[in-house]
This record gives structure tokens, C-alpha cells and sequence, in this order.
């Protein structure tokens, strides 16, 4: 599992998008029991807290510490400094195990032995992520599909194809449920906007490499930061039993 976000966590935490609760509510409906979830790559924390109202206890694992010290706290969650590939956990204990927009950073192999060993015989393994954002606004829109498509070509790491894939491509060996589109949907400043596309690591990379800021060229003069915009995200989701 690589990690490519521990040296801006606190921009991660604030920036990046939510799921929305009608996911949750249609993932609780295969799940009997709910005692222990299990949030695998957790970063900081932004689906792991969503757990926290449905189970009676909820773990995040990350192998940052960094992000995890951005996540946010309730008496439920414990948060622990684990690889998705080999933890301590004991046998069959979790009655859900999800991964939020990192499964394309693992060991597939390693990281699926561990939820077979970990999960309950009716628990369920929830893959969630989310693709390329879209904006209403056409002329930001095309320069955020350029950013992405143009200037940070070749700068991608090449796990990133199974986002742009939608999750499709991804190996899944479990009886996999269907289920339901999902979409995110939010209004954001443009402010907001330019911090989520600073988390790309393309960007990151980009600047390391050329110590120059694409995002910065996204603006127009005279757009006001406080503008809002409509933004859209598509969710990826791959949900399975063990068989």
C-alpha cells in the first residue's frame, strides 16, 4: 500500500468530498448484525465517522499516522496505525469491512486473504470511491477536464487507471451484490474547489517536478474565490460476500 498523502493531511481532511448517507443506508440493509465495522485505508476519516452511527464499534486503519491524527474522533472508533495487508485483528469479527478511494493502492491478493480471515460468515466487504469531478460551470469544467487529461498526463501514478475505470477493472473473487448508482453532489467555493484538486497527487507531483502550481492557472481573472459552484462526483462502488 503506498502512501502518497501523509504530507498534507490536514488539506485531505478539509477538502475532500463526503458519501453521500443514502449509500450507508443501502449498504446496512445486508448487513444482520453491527457490532464491529472495519474501515480499511481510512486516511482521515471521512467515511470512518459516517460508520460510527450504525455500528457499535467502528476501527480506521491507515499506515499514516498523519492523516489518521486529522481524522475525527468519537467514542466508538478507534483508530489504529495498521497495512490493509496484514493486521492483528482476530478471526471473523467484523460484520462490514469497507475501503474509501484506496483499494487502488493495495496489495489485491494480500489485502482480500485478510478480509476472508477477518470477516464474519455474513458480513460483507463495501469497495467505495469516487471518479473524476464534474462542474457546472462549463468554463472552469473544461479547464479542470484539461488539468486532468493534459497537463498532468504522465504524472498519474499508475494505480490511478482503476479509478478512471470506475472500479470495474479491479479484481473482486467475492459474490458480489448489486447495487444502486450513487452520486455526490455538494455546492463549493471556488476556494473549495482549488484545495480538493491541490490533493491530487498528479499535482503534488507536478509541482515537485516542475516547481510550478497548475491549479492556480485554473482561474480566470476577475472570478471572485467565494463564487459557488454545483460539483458532482460519480461513486465507484464494488460490494461482495465472501463465498
Amino acid at each position: 500500500m503506498k502512501d502518497l498523502f501523509s504530507t498534507d493531511s490536514q488539506r485531505y481532511q478539509q477538502a475532500r468530498p463526503t458519501y453521500p448517507p443514502s449509500l450507508l443506508q443501502s449498504l446496512l440493509q445486508y448487513i444482520p448484525e453491527r457490532e464491529l465495522a472495519w474501515d480499511c485505508g481510512a486516511g482521515s476519516g471521512q467515511l470512518t465517522h459516517m460508520l460510527a452511527s450504525y455500528f457499535d464499534q467502528v476501527v480506521g486503519t491507515d499506515i499514516s499516522q498523519t492523516q489518521l491524527s486529522h481524522a475525527e474522533y468519537y467514542d466508538n472508533i478507534s483508530y489504529q496505525l495498521q497495512p490493509a495487508e496484514n493486521t492483528t485483528f482476530p478471526d471473523h469479527c467484523f460484520d462490514l469491512i469497507t475501503v474509501a478511494q484506496a483499494i487502488h493502492w493495495f496489495d489485491f491478493e494480500a489485502f482480500y486473504a485478510e478480509v476472508r480471515r477477518t470477516i464474519k460468515p455474513s458480513g460483507i466487504l463495501a469497495v467505495v470511491g469516487y471518479g473524476l469531478i464534474h462542474v457546472d460551470d462549463l468554463e472552469i469544467n473544461a479547464k479542470v477536464q484539461h488539468l486532468y487529461h493534459q497537463t498532468l498526463n504522465g504524472f498519474w501514478d499508475a494505480e490511478r487507471h482503476y479509478v478512471d475505470e470506475l472500479y470495474q477493472t479491479i479484481p473482486f473473487p467475492f459474490d458480489e451484490i448489486e447495487m444502486p448508482a450513487f452520486q455526490i453532489e455538494a455546492q463549493w467555493t471556488l476556494q473549495q474547489l482549488l484545495q480538493y484538486l491541490n490533493t491530487w497527487s498528479a499535482v503534488q507531483h507536478y509541482i515537485l517536478e516542475k516547481n510550478l502550481d497548475p491549479v492556480q492557472q485554473l482561474l480566470s481573472k476577475g472570478r471572485d474565490l467565494q463564487d459557488q459552484v454545483s460539483i458532482q462526483f460519480p461513486v465507484l462502488l464494488r460490494v461482495g460476500r465472501c463465498s
